[in-house]
């Protein structure tokens, strides 16, 4: 797949393109993609995906708080090289690109610079400058800069908003099983090892202390977690705590990323960590001593095995 950062040098042969944020590329967005490479083939041309960068709500909303996206860039460019797409445009979104109207962007971008065979769209996909471009304007567009306009079966187009809001809905309530389901691989995490208050090593389970490569990427729910952890190039078995360790603090607030990897030994901090979600083991509590924690954190490592085990 080859990925364009801008349109200078962009030379596809009868681009079939759909528009959109892909966020999670998961198997919603797969009916799509898997309907762009059938036109493609159908009309001999290349599939191409065009997508933005950043996501449109940290500009066009800098202030929101609550933007929680499935994958980062790097990792929406892998799974879209995955999914066998020709070409991915990410596109630089910003303010004077969101003013553009739905007509300036077909002639000036999608006609001028891509040269569009093909658009597939959703059955109510509306872009342009205050999403003023519905269908039947696309479509008029089409007709008079002679390129074919596709639009999306209402429930092909439906299943992408529906597993986006599963999925976010499964991974904040950690049911990372559902989450799977819907996404079609293991939802992860990439972050670095910061150093923490090195609690665990005085109970036997030290951990590492993750800090998250991207601001807006979703963190599953409190709980505790059987993870698999990639760190330079060696995977290690693991659990992971997400809260706020309240056998050791009160701050309800102070939310914490955790992870204790099983038979590990090296220094970690400093290293880039991918921590790949597999199965929720339970809910956080506070246990009423260190001998009651250091208890069920046995039990948790038994329980993470058993799991991680069936992943093999």
């Amino acid at each position: 797949m080859r990925v364009y950062k801008d349109l200078k040098n962009i030379s596809v042969s009868k681009p079939v393109v759909t528009i959109g944020t892909f966020d999670g590329v998961h198997l919603g967005h797969h009916n799509v993609l898997d309907k762009l490479k059938e036109i493609a083939v159908e009309t001999g041309g290349e599939s191409v995906v065009f997508t933005f960068y950043p996501h449109p709500r940290q500009v066009l909303t800098p202030d929101e708080q609550n933007l929680r996206l499935l994958t980062t860039l790097d990792e929406k460019i892998e799974l879209l090289s995955k999914a066998g797409i020709d070409h991915l445009i990410v596109y630089p979104f910003t303010l004077d690109f969101a003013r553009l109207s739905y007509s300036e962007f077909v002639k000036s971008v999608l006609v001028d610079q891509i040269r569009t065979s093909t658009l597939v769209v959703g059955y109510d996909h509306r872009f342009g400058k205050n999403r003023e471009g519905s269908y039947d304007d696309l479509k008029r567009c089409a007709d008079l800069y002679g390129f074919d306009i596709i639009k999306l079966d209402v429930l092909l187009a439906n299943e992408v908003s529906i597993s986006s809001t599963r999925i976010r809905n499964a991974l904040e309530s950690g049911d990372i099983r559902q989450a799977t389901r819907y996404l079609g691989y293991h939802y992860t995490l990439h972050g670095r090892v910061v150093e923490g208050q090195q609690l665990g090593r005085t109970i036997g389970f030290p951990t590492a202390n993750i800090e998250s490569s991207d601001v807006h990427k979703l963190i599953p729910g409190y709980g505790v977690y059987a993870v698999f952890a990639l760190v330079d190039g060696a995977r290690y078995r693991g659990m992971m705590n997400i809260g706020t360790r309240p056998t050791f603090n009160n701050n309800a607030d102070n939310r914490s990323i955790e992870v204790n990897l099983f038979d590990f030994e090296g220094h970690i901090y400093g290293s880039a960590i991918t921590l790949v979600f597999v199965d929720k083991i339970r809910d956080e509590r506070k246990f009423p001593d260190k001998e009651a924690l250091v208890m069920q954190l046995h039990l948790d490592r038994q329980e993470s095995n058993r799991i991680l085990d069936n992943e093999m």
